[in-house]
């Protein structure tokens, strides 16, 4: 991750918080000033924790470093930081609570489509296809730090490579990964996001499906508009340019695929690349309208839709044209997604809607070092894949703080990791990476002894 610069990133943090209340007897610009401080902090704080050997050690450091600092404005920006790697080892219902966007109302929302009955809701995965076929690029947008923005896009690959589209671009993909088409999956020097399981799980999936994967982040130190520009020359450098007739779908984070409208100063990325290549997107939103941690957070368009609808997978709205509804102007499709569910602890969208089915696993396996990562890597992939599911076991929450965290009289903690059918290669480590326990397991061998659970409403 070292290669990552996070800077870029945090410029839409410091444009989110500023939606934030400032605190008594201070102004905008000795809140804009903490939080800069706040962000140089960050980033020291991350350098510090790549030094540190395995993902569960880097965490240990981000989780303290946040504990342990009370300010306000450290806490906004940080807490984007942990969310990071929360997601990274699995721990997507904390990733959330450290890192969320209140989505309010805009002037410029559209009504919502319940005002209409021009409007039906239907599956995503079978309308954004039908949308596709007259686009010659489909640009797709996630929350980094709620992969449920993700998962959608996973599900879709294979339906957009059966109708011709053959390039898939990623954010935060590195360009110095020049192997990772001929190996088949990333390691940990293929990306920063493509540490989130599913993540690498998407680009995973491309390179078996046989699109040509690119990277296209800036390799300046461009920030904002620049940054922006630069990304877009190299989608265009790569792609068409190279191959006119080329069908590309990309994933970028929140604005990046905003196709009208004040972006950063400047223009998003996709205004750029149309103005370069003329090419108009289908862009795909899919930041806004997800269950929030606090529904408090949720635009006030999602509880009504939910209620009424009551969806079990993602869905949009089209009119009796076959138009589909977005939120707002930019974006050509709005996606919901239905309420959480959790099974023990985790969140049963990480199925991928049926592709991948819980495996139950117990802490047994740790020798009461905790906290324990449990990993599952693709028996065919080396070591240095990253896996195709992790989570961490721990008798105490991982939200918890060191003089809290005593082990003796708790009982082994258990979970279930997400696989597809296949062979893998299960470990388990500790704090220090070393290895507990391994072995080799088939989905559908599932343990005689794992009780029985059913989904929790979160």
């Amino acid at each position: 991750m070292s290669s990552f610069r996070a800077g870029p990133m945090l410029i839409c943090a410091l444009l989110f918080a500023g939606a934030t209340t400032l605190g008594h007897a201070q102004s905008a610009a000795q809140w804009q000033a903490r939080q800069i401080v706040a962000a140089q902090k960050s980033e020291e704080i991350m350098r510090d924790a790549d030094q540190r050997k395995g993902l569960l050690a880097q965490f240990q450091v981000m989780r303290y470093a946040y504990a342990g600092n009370k300010d306000p404005a450290f806490h906004l920006i940080f807490g984007q930081y942990l969310s990071w790697y929360q997601t990274f080892i699995g721990d997507y219902p904390d990733a959330s609570s450290s890192f969320s966007i209140k989505q309010v109302p805009l002037p410029d929302d559209n009504p919502s489509p319940l005002a209409s009955t021009e409007y039906t809701a239907r599956p995503a995965l079978d309308v954004i296809p039908e949308l596709a076929k007259n686009y010659q690029a489909v640009f797709f947008n996630e929350a980094h730090n709620v992969p449920i923005t993700r998962t959608l896009t996973v599900q879709l690959l294979s339906k957009l490579r059966a109708d011709g589209f053959n390039y898939f671009a990623a954010e935060t993909l590195y360009q110095s990964d020049t192997k990772l088409a001929a190996r088949g999956y990333p390691i940990k020097g293929s990306g920063f996001y493509t540490e989130e399981p599913i993540c690498a799980e998407m680009v995973r999936t491309a390179l078996k499906l046989g699109f040509k994967v690119i990277a296209y982040e800036a390799l300046s130190d461009a920030t904002g508009d620049a940054r922006e520009a630069e990304q877009a020359r190299n989608i265009y450098q790569q792609v068409f340019k190279q191959d006119p007739k080329a069908r590309l779908v990309l994933d970028a984070g929140y604005a990046h695929i905003q196709k009208t409208g004040a972006f950063l100063n400047g223009s998003s990325m996709v205004e750029h690349l149309t103005k370069i290549s003329g090419i108009d997107p289908l862009s795909v939103e899919q930041t806004m309208l997800f269950p929030h941690q606090s529904s408090d957070d949720d635009h006030p368009y999602y509880a009504p839709i939910i209620q009424q609808v009551q969806p079990k997978t993602p869905i949009v709205f089209v009119d009796k044209a076959g138009k589909p509804w977005s939120l707002r102007p930019g974006y050509d499709v709005s996606v919901f997604f239905p309420p959480q569910e959790l099974l023990r602890g985790r969140p049963t969208w990480l199925s991928l809607g049926g592709l991948r089915s819980p495996f139950f696993v117990e802490g047994d396996r740790c020798g009461r070092s905790y906290p324990c990562l449990v990993q599952a890597r693709y028996a065919n992939e080396e070591a240095d894949s990253i896996p195709a599911d992790r989570l961490v076991l721990d008798p105490i929450p991982l939200n918890t703080i060191l003089h809290e965290h005593i082990n003796n009289g708790h009982e082994a903690p258990t979970s279930e990791l997400y696989l597809r059918p296949g062979k893998y290669k299960l470990t388990f480590t500790g704090e220090d990476a070393g290895m507990l326990y391994q072995q080799d397991i088939t989905v559908g061998d599932q343990p005689a002894d794992a009780p029985p659970a059913k989904p929790d409403p979160s």
